[in-house]
């Protein structure tokens, strides 16, 4: 059996369209098996990018575990900024790059595990991490965030409360200055500062 987060999915291609209207923009995806939320739009995805302040996006921005792209799609399509987009599912990745086509947005869409093919420095990280990963992984991937963000630059993510929010916020400000920016459904959005 194959996960999202596998770098090649076992499960049978199986593309479908999905139309989706994030802040009323309508978008239009190609979805597959085997990647997240291959259905459409989850309530976490969304209820980040509905918070998302993009007044304040700005500079460089990296969409980690990008799936089929709504993220980094929706970042670059109302912001000016150079939008990074990262996944180590092939297939994703592929998506990602077809996607970004239809929704006419310019941005850098390449295959990463983990942090592993990143060579800039971000203003801002924007992810719904793969928590399914475990405790151990998904900590790597926020706590090594840090690394590749520039002064004062943020990490954008949303965990719901029974996947650990309250504890990955307790966690997260042992190391950054982090901000509840709102909840919804036991969604919870937090901006970690680089402190």
């Amino acid at each position: 059996m194959s996960y999202y987060y596998d770098k090649k999915p076992d499960s049978k291609s199986n593309e479908s369209e999905v139309f989706i209207k994030i802040n009323n923009q309508p978008y239009k995806f190609i979805t597959d098996s085997g990647v997240f939320s291959k259905r459409g739009l989850d309530f976490g995805t969304r209820t980040l990018l509905e918070l998302l302040d993009l007044d304040k996006i700005k500079g460089r921005v990296l969409d980690f575990g990008c799936g089929y792209g709504p993220i980094g799609i929706y970042v670059s399509k109302n912001t000016d900024a150079v939008v990074d987009m990262i996944d180590i599912n092939e297939r994703s990745i592929k998506l990602a790059i077809k996607n970004a086509k239809i929704n006419k947005v310019k941005v850098n869409i390449f295959a990463s595990d983990k942090y592993s093919n990143i060579n800039s420095k971000y203003d801002f990280i924007i992810t719904n991490p793969p928590i399914r990963v475990g405790k151990k992984v998904l900590y790597e991937i926020l706590f090594k965030a840090k690394e590749y963000l520039n002064a004062k630059g943020q990490m954008w993510l949303v965990i719901h409360k029974d996947q650990g929010a309250k504890t990955v916020v307790r966690d997260l400000k042992l190391e950054y200055d982090v901000e509840i920016v709102g909840k919804k459904k036991g969604f919870y959005v937090i901006c970690a500062i680089k402190c």
